[in-house]
């Protein structure tokens, strides 16, 4: 397991989350998008983080919270809860 990690968490993630074509901040917006359609926690936690330090603003992340909920109705509407949960907590929003 600690190989199939470092791989992921090396190679293919060094990969993926570096400017192109897209932006940095684009496409942790969308790795958001797609957290928040699958449930992760802390994968939603984790990229709506790495959003903000790729300068998104809370409104990005808001409107990329609704692109979700449109996809995903309902649930997508309570995952998106944990990213206003974890903006409370970090002090972005009140």
């Amino acid at each position: 397991m600690p190989d199939l990690a470092n791989a992921y968490y090396g190679h293919v993630k060094n990969a993926v989350y570096k400017e192109g074509t897209l932006s940095l901040k684009t496409k942790r917006l969308m790795a958001l998008a797609i957290a928040i359609q699958a449930g992760c926690k802390d994968c939603i936690i984790s990229q709506a983080a790495n959003a903000l330090k790729s300068g998104a603003t809370t409104s990005e992340i808001f409107e990329t919270c609704s692109v979700a909920i449109s996809m995903g109705g309902t649930l997508a509407w309570s995952h998106s809860l944990i990213v206003i949960e974890y903006l409370k907590e970090k002090e972005f929003i009140k």
